[in-house]
């Protein structure tokens, strides 16, 4: 046991027999599968919950249903009148500012974070919240290193600096590695909600892949980027206002209220955030906080298409620098609520006792809304899971579209055809992508103990795109260095990755460290013995 860290007596276990429920593992926040480094396999999610639960009753579907149908109606209306690549990768580059930050906001919280985040507290204590600080940092660096380089020309994707800079070949290795990791972390995602809403409602995790699937792909194909930012602002209020009614229904429900919670967390230090030790292979301490996650949301904010494409949707630098800013503020305080309400759950569960032991701890908030939410509430929170899954579907769809048409089909297959043309392939390809990101899901069922690497390979590979990005701002780097480069941060953040040895959070330092090191020794080698490149 570690000195503040509860004991797996503080657990609400039932009775002894319940020897595969969380016990002593609860104690570390390290265990929660979304930053695990440990291996593990997709049945626990399908464990029922509680033999005794409410259930999904039928206002709770036409609560659902409703938000679904609302969801394909504003799509398909804010996409009328749309004809160029423009307005479908770019909104027309006028959607203001604040639009932009909640669609930040929307996109890089996905449905993990809205059932994830409450397991961490509920097993742990606020410790994530270190991480919450580094992105902020991150974000800042993003805003005045990376941002105002998006904004000296026209361009579509993130990868066309990276020709200008290098040449062909390193845009097309970068654009591959992106298309290549979104499409499978994504897809793992979607599997990984549809496996929680399985267990919340009486639908398979089959079916809720293929609704949010289905949906996604309709409102994303009609409306483009404006119907993905638009729809990313009303789905983060909806979850947003799913995780207040469930902070006020606890609030409500723990005996004595907030002074309770108080009074069952405090001794077990569950309030603390703050973790100054020095080991890296925990995730949630001060400097794996502020490093690693200050690099992780330098790479994923900076030299990622999804998030890229929104600076650009705005038009301008000095709009998209305060919205990303601004996101960070906002992101932070989420993951309060978030966190917080994870710390409720468990001085709740203290005097509820659940009948049957959570055998995970992602079950705890499921767990919750269906037992204990009233009716029609429960559907809103369901609701809120879906609009957190389609906010991050919706925004990866149409970036990989982006990269498709734009870093490829009009690089390498069709470079002239008319708008309209491009236009038509851009949603064509959103429809191909949607069904690999949705047969990826379904794939992935069978995967059992890889699906973590599924979760964790954009940290694998963002630290090398991003360490291409840095190496481009010096003036005398070449596309060899750059591709060398890019190769070793790969190969070497793959091998610390399988060795074990370090957590998730330092994965994009290694990667950015690496990449940077080796291209700059590879340049300075050119230089030294004199030889040309052609780029």
């Amino acid at each position: 046991r570690r000195p503040g860290h509860p004991s797996s007596q503080d657990f609400p276990v039932r009775s002894r027999s319940h020897a595969d429920c969380l016990g002593p593992a609860a104690v570390d926040t390290e265990n929660v599968h979304v930053f695990s480094r440990r291996k593990f396999t997709i049945d626990c999610y399908l464990a029922n919950i509680d033999d005794n639960r409410m259930g999904f009753t039928g206002i709770d579907y036409a609560v659902l249903a409703v938000f679904l149908a609302c969801n394909v109606f504003l799509g398909t209306w804010l996409g009328r009148g749309q004809k160029t690549i423009n307005e479908y990768f770019l909104a027309g580059k006028r959607v203001p500012m604040w639009a932009i930050s909640l669609s930040i906001v929307a996109t890089e919280t996905s449905s993990l974070t809205f059932i994830g985040a409450p397991a961490i507290a509920y097993t742990g204590n606020l410790t994530f919240l270190q991480l919450a600080f580094g992105y902020i940092i991150g974000k800042l660096l993003v805003s005045f290193l990376l941002m105002p380089g998006y904004f000296k020309g026209e361009i579509q994707t993130a990868y066309q600096l990276l020709q200008a800079r290098f040449g062909r070949a390193v845009r097309t290795v970068a654009s591959v590695l992106f298309l290549t990791t979104r499409g499978l972390s994504d897809g793992v995602r979607l599997l990984a909600t549809g496996l929680v809403l399985a267990a919340i409602t009486d639908m398979t995790d089959l079916t809720t892949m293929a609704i949010i699937g289905l949906i996604t792909i309709v409102y994303t194909y009609f409306g483009g980027m404006r119907a993905v930012i638009w729809t990313d602002v009303v789905q983060l209020f909806i979850y947003l206002a799913g995780a207040i009614v469930a902070f006020f229904l606890l609030l409500d429900k723990i005996p004595g209220g907030w002074a309770e919670v108080t009074a069952v967390a405090a001794p077990l230090n569950k309030f603390q955030i703050l973790d100054f030790t020095f080991d890296v292979s925990r995730t949630f301490t001060f400097w794996a906080g502020i490093v690693g996650g200050a690099f992780l949301t330098f790479a994923t904010h900076g030299s990622d298409q999804m998030m890229v494409q929104r600076y650009l949707a705005s038009g301008s630098k000095r709009d998209s620098q305060v919205a990303l800013i601004l996101s960070a503020i906002i992101v932070f305080f989420q993951f309060v609520l978030f966190l917080v309400i994870g710390v409720m759950l468990f001085a709740f569960y203290r005097h509820f006792p659940p009948a049957q032991a959570i055998r995970q701890a992602d079950q705890v908030f499921p767990l919750f809304i269906v037992n204990h939410m009233p009716t029609g509430l429960s559907g809103l929170v369901v609701a809120a899971v879906f609009a957190a899954a389609m906010s991050t579907l919706s925004s990866c769809l149409n970036s990989l579209s982006s990269a498709t048409t734009n870093d490829f089909y009009r690089v390498y297959l069709v470079p002239q055809a008319s708008d309209a043309h491009y236009f038509r392939m851009s949603r064509f390809f959103t429809l191909i992508w949607g069904a690999i990101l949705v047969a990826v899901s379904m794939l992935a069922r069978n995967w059992g103990s890889v699906l973590l690497a599924g979760l964790t390979i954009q940290s694998i590979t963002m630290g090398s795109i991003l360490g291409i990005f840095l190496l481009g701002m010096g003036r005398r780097a070449r596309q060899s260095a750059a591709l060398t480069g890019m190769i070793a941060g790969l190969a070497t953040t793959l091998f610390v990755h399988f060795s074990g040895w370090v957590a998730l959070t330092w994965y994009t330092l290694i990667g950015t460290s690496v990449t940077l090191g080796v291209g700059w020794l590879v340049s300075r080698a050119t230089r030294l013995f004199g030889q040309n490149e052609q780029d």
